[in-house]
């Protein structure tokens, strides 16, 4: 009895907390840890004490975790993949052919033993008594003594070596930068588990998905190493390295090493960067956020475009805050020390600086995760175009105004890029899993532009305000969560009173794509046609003979609704029907199908005519 009352008010503290959704639950995992770096050898011994909350109605019978940097070894699933996927990404192959017969060799292939990557288990006790377990690639599976209850916890206690793998693939050591520590997922990670199961991917280069908790992680490491991350640095007047109160004196530990200790508060994440040559700035943004800044002080043109950036990310944090919601915690590092740019838990790794509008454009894309990522932390191996669509949409309007763009359609290129794929009949469906796309590139199209599409073309069906509206709520609703895409739908759909059950099957659940004509133009009379099997709204501009114009908005009836518009609203356009005719009070000349180019028609040359006498 007492178990099942637990359980009913753990069900009843979830069921407030994340009221959108009534039986809503979600896994808690709180971890300590205490690192020791081997900054010569690039290895590290770790313990790691993790309180597990099953918060599920479940019996759970075993737990699992990753062990990401075992795929950094010759014959791992991602050292395959490089192998067989006929695009494999550049920063992780050898091209030994030429650009029209390429040859590509996988760089994880060649890795010695010094080289690779690893997590190895050294101990693992489930409540003080040793438990079985057995590792499986990138993913370590634990036979619990106990079954672990609905409602109740467990604590796991692990000792674990690891080994830094040459950097391959965002985390690793010395990459082309020079930076020595690229610390992402570097320790052993429990998997998530919720309504859909336990989700098991073997790490292949994709991206993560976590359990919300909170971190406690102590960090040994040479005393000339500046290390930037995840989480508030506890000790500051014990490290320095531009942490410290300039006001108080520095009170540092005699012998070789730092002892660097950090709290991160409701993350699902922890990250960290590490060099000898770091230079450290900080500044304040909106809401007295302090804004780290990790960059090398060895080209003097990437330090000048660094030093520029503070201002710009102040910025980009105020213009986030007002566009999807405030952010919640009181610190954000932006690190050099990535492949390109990927984000974590309050920070974001950045490779080079040479151009600063990439600079500044790279720094707006990450930080845009936080919330996309990092507070709506949606699962990516299953709706990456929430996460990266959604991501590309705002930072391109970031981008618009923080440097100045004057773009009047700021995610154009995303359309450039659909519109590619379809032409070269390449689309698969956003339901596809991240990693099982037939190649890279259709992948990152999918992801990134066609996601950034959504919003704008929903922007186009439900109206700018209640878009804007829509992100808002939103964030405000499922912040701290794991949103999933009919959490996001039936938030338009409350904010409009439109219904878009129909634009999710058609535009992520099928690659069917959008086309209307004008199909003819007489005096009075105008018939246009669906010539693609996408149905769509339609707004359609009007030119008459007299030179005035009249704007029409036409419903597509599976919306029953109409967004906000001063156009003329028609009646509704069933998806059944081929054709609609509607008629104008004067003679038109001409006609064009969304002036704005806001829906992605494949074909817009056949949206407008105009009569020529």
């Amino acid at each position: 009895m007492k178990k099942q009352i637990l359980l009913f008010f753990t069900i009843l503290f979830l069921t407030n907390a994340f009221g959108q959704r009534e039986h809503y639950w979600q896994q808690h995992a709180d971890y300590t840890m205490d690192i020791d770096v081997d900054a010569e050898k690039f290895q590290f011994k770790g313990r790691q004490k993790l309180i597990y909350t099953n918060n599920s109605p479940d019996e759970l019978h075993k737990v699992f975790y990753h062990l990401q940097f075992n795929a950094f070894q010759p014959g791992s699933d991602m050292d395959i993949r490089l192998q067989s996927i006929p695009d494999p990404d550049s920063r992780m192959s050898i091209n030994e052919g030429t650009r029209e017969n390429p040859d590509y060799k996988s760089r994880i292939a060649a890795l010695g033993p010094d080289e690779i990557g690893y997590q190895k288990i050294q101990s693992l006790l489930q409540d003080g008594k040793e438990v079985d377990y057995e590792v499986s690639g990138t993913i370590l599976i634990v036979n619990l003594n106990q079954p672990l209850q609905p409602g109740s916890k467990t604590t796991l206690e692990m000792n674990f070596d690891g080994q830094v793998p040459v950097h391959i693939r965002r985390a690793g050591r010395n990459n082309q930068d020079g930076v020595a520590l690229s610390m992402a997922q570097w320790y052993p990670k429990l998997a998530e588990y919720d309504v859909d199961g336990w989700q098991l991917d073997q790490y292949i280069a994709r991206e993560f998905h976590g359990v919300w908790g909170d971190f406690d992680v102590t960090i040994h490491i040479d005393k000339d190493y500046v290390i930037g991350g995840t989480g508030y640095l506890q000790n500051p007047q014990e490290v320095g390295h531009g942490y410290e109160d300039p006001a108080k004196k520095l009170n540092l530990p005699k012998g070789k090493k730092l002892s660097w200790h950090f709290v991160a508060p409701r993350v699902h994440d922890f990250t960290w960067a590490a060099d000898p040559d770091y230079i450290h700035e900080k500044v304040l943004g909106e809401n007295d956020v302090e804004l780290h800044f990790f960059y090398k002080n060895d080209k003097p043109e990437v330090v000048e475009n660094w030093e520029k950036l503070p201002e710009k990310t102040q910025k980009i944090l105020s213009y986030f805050n007002k566009h999807i919601g405030k952010y919640p915690y009181k610190q954000y590092s932006v690190i050099q020390g990535g492949d390109g740019g990927m984000e974590y838990a309050m920070c974001t790794l950045i490779a080079g600086g040479k151009n600063f509008g990439s600079l500044v454009g790279t720094t707006a894309h990450e930080f845009a995760h936080s919330w996309f990522q990092f507070l709506l932390a949606t699962n990516e191996l299953k709706y990456y175009w929430m996460d990266e669509g959604f991501t590309q949409y705002i930072s391109a309007s970031c981008m618009n105004e923080v440097m100045d763009q004057k773009k009047e359609l700021p995610n154009s290129n995303s359309y450039n890029g659909y519109f590619y794929l379809v032409k070269n009949g390449k689309q698969e469906p956003l339901t596809t899993l991240a990693d099982h796309f037939d190649s890279n590139f259709v992948y990152g199209i999918s992801a990134y532009s066609k996601g950034s599409i959504f919003l704008s073309q929903l922007g186009y069906i439900i109206g700018k305000e209640n878009l804007d509206k829509t992100l808002l709520k939103y964030y405000d609703d499922y912040k701290f969560t794991h949103p999933t895409p009919t959490d996001f739908k039936r938030t338009a759909e409350k904010i409009s009173g439109i219904q878009l059950e129909w634009y999710i099957n058609y535009w992520i659940n099928s690659t069917k794509v959008i086309d209307y004509a004008v199909d003819s133009l007489e005096d009075n009379s105008i018939t246009l046609k669906r010539i693609g099997s996408m149905p769509m709204p339609l707004d359609v501009h009007v030119v008459y003979e007299d030179g005035s114009t009249e704007d029409f908005n036409i419903p597509l009836r599976k919306m029953y609704g109409h967004k906000p518009t001063e156009a003329k609203v028609l009646e509704s356009w069933p998806w059944v029907k081929e054709t609609y005719v509607f008629k104008t009070d004067k003679k038109a000349v001409e006609v064009k199908i969304d002036p704005k180019n806001l829906m992605a028609d494949v074909n817009r040359e056949n949206n407008q005519v105009k009569k020529t006498e």
